[in-house]
């Protein structure tokens, strides 16, 4: 066992979208001004919720093929450099945190636990959308689909957060809403928390987590059973 000031703490990274916060009105906002400007009409929301989840390229795909439309290569870098401009400048029109995120923060953080973001935002607006939200503070790393070479649902982006954000990742746990962090753990060997009220075209019991929860109230406990405080 390190000596004490030198052990790494346990560690829970978290996804954003879909499970930190609701980012779907601001997110598909941004999608359908797109689409409106390419001539197609705009997705309802409760329809364009499923495409979340795999960063925005993906959203874009997605987005246009339930329209009919695919996109050549250089026809979606053009539309997602767009994308970015675009929600840039809308992170938080809409978006807000699910109940009980603070209150599930405070109690694993009172328990010895580090925090960090995983995501397949980019990293800087990442870090000013958790900024808006008031809790970007929170988090030893934020990292995004651009803070590394690789993204979800390559393990070295989960691993590489959890290094650059001091955790043990013999102590590590991730919490997602979807099968790319759902996936990713499995990659990266470390146990998985979904959620059941974020961005998935599957429920997520279909797609093998090791705990699932329906409100942030039931985290602490998924996650001492994955994570044992008393090994904190």
């Amino acid at each position: 066992m390190p000596p004490e000031s030198t052990a790494r703490p346990p560690i829970a990274v978290f996804d954003l979208d879909g499970t930190l916060a609701e980012t779907a009105g601001d997110l598909i906002g941004t999608l359908n001004v797109l689409m409106k400007r390419e001539g197609l009409a705009e997705l309802p929301l409760s329809q364009a919720r499923g495409l979340i989840g795999a960063g925005a390229k993906a959203l874009i795909r997605r987005g246009f093929e339930a329209e009919g439309r695919a996109l050549t290569a250089e026809d979606h870098e053009r539309l997602f450099e767009a994308f970015i401009a675009h929600y840039g400048k809308h992170l938080a029109d809409t978006s807000h945190l699910y109940p009980g995120v603070v209150e599930a923060l405070d109690t694993l953080e009172a328990a010895g636990f580090r925090l960090a973001v995983c995501t397949n935002k980019f990293e800087g607006q990442s870090v000013e959308l958790l900024r808006l939200l008031g809790i970007g503070h929170r988090f030893a790393a934020i990292c995004g689909r651009d803070t590394f070479p690789a993204y979800k649902p390559d393990p070295s982006h989960l691993t590489g957060t959890i290094e650059r954000a001091g955790g043990d990742p013999a102590r590590a746990v991730m919490v997602g809403d979807s099968r790319t962090d759902i996936d990713t753990a499995k990659a990266a060997g470390i146990p998985v928390v979904a959620v059941t009220f974020g961005y998935t075209d599957v429920p997520v019991t279909e797609l093998g987590p090791d705990r699932v929860i329906e409100h942030f109230s039931d985290l602490a406990e998924a996650v001492r059973a994955l994570v044992p405080v008393e090994a904190a």
